[in-house]
């Protein structure tokens, strides 16, 4: 069965008519509690969660942490995983941040609902404030690496120009009046990786219409142009805690990108470590993609 990484909101009410599906809310629970799509089970781990660094021991945990969590929402494989959010532009890449997270545990049918929950209630499709009982599964763990970019391998990139090292944090983080989201010192040091160039997480979206989708695989890759990055190229995002990254991954990858990796740790992890290099500074105009 072929299942879009992108699925509209009609098309999975269709698809839950035939197939068994697991609906991943990833709102916080004040806003699943007041309603949410029927069946739909609340983990909003799957933003919240936050590491440090990228050490294998570290990565173990946030598997057997999500393996136990997705197992106990019903996946054990057979069943269609679908990820949403709100909107795609006002969750930091959270329903990408979980889709991310199944294909890095190896979990085989993901979707994210294109437009999120907004979409769906566009759509005039149920939703409601009755929770859901999942019967618990034994979610197939079976992690890959490839898909992730660790710190040795960010530090061993910044003296190979072959591969794009890719921002797309806010404006605040990216020029250095910011250190995160999570509040302006919440990391010890503001900056960028070396040699990094920016494109904006919301550059990827298409924020003129009622409800946020990906911009075409033409336009994500005209944004990509303007700092010198093509589809042929190994790129390797990142932005505080690599949610962001996953919404601009996922859009990438929809653009005919073929290689490209997500440092997951990201900021949280690179700020952290006075041994590693950091930029600061006014930019360089050359290695800024327009704004949205």
């Amino acid at each position: 069965m072929d299942i879009p990484v992108l699925i509209e909101p009609k098309a999975l009410a269709a698809l839950r008519d035939d197939h068994p599906v697991v609906l991943l809310d990833t709102r916080d629970p004040e806003a699943y509690a007041a309603e949410h799509i029927p069946g739909a089970v609340n983990l909003r781990e799957i933003f919240t969660y936050l590491i440090e660094d990228s050490r294998p021991e570290t990565m173990q945990t946030l598997q057997q942490r999500f393996a136990d969590a997705l197992g106990a929402a019903g996946l054990s494989g057979r069943e269609v995983a679908v990820v949403y959010e709100d909107a795609l532009d006002s969750g930091y890449g959270q329903s990408c941040r979980g889709y991310f997270l199944l294909a890095y545990l190896g979990y085989p049918k993901i979707s994210i609902l294109h437009g999120g929950y907004q979409a769906w209630k566009n759509a005039g499709l149920p939703v409601t404030d009755e929770l859901p009982q999942p019967a618990p599964q034994s979610f197939p763990l079976a992690s890959d690496d490839s898909l992730l970019v660790s710190k040795e391998q960010m530090l061993s990139a910044l003296d190979d120009p072959a591969i794009v090292k890719l921002d797309v944090r806010d404006y605040d983080e990216w020029e250095g009046s910011s250190s995160s989201p999570y509040g302006v010192d919440f990391c010890p040091r503001k900056g960028r990786i070396p040699g990094a160039v920016w494109v904006e997480w919301y550059r990827v979206m298409d924020r003129s219409g009622s409800v946020p989708r990906f911009r075409s695989p033409e336009e994500i890759r005209k944004a990509c142009s303007e700092v010198g990055v093509s589809p042929e190229q190994t790129v390797y995002i990142y932005c505080f805690k690599g949610s962001r990254a996953a919404n601009v991954l996922v859009a990438l990858k929809q653009a005919g990108f073929r290689d490209v990796r997500n440092y997951f740790a990201s900021w949280n992890e690179w700020s952290r470590d006075p041994k590693l290099p950091i930029e600061t500074g006014a930019p360089d105009p050359a290695r800024m993609a327009a704004r949205s």
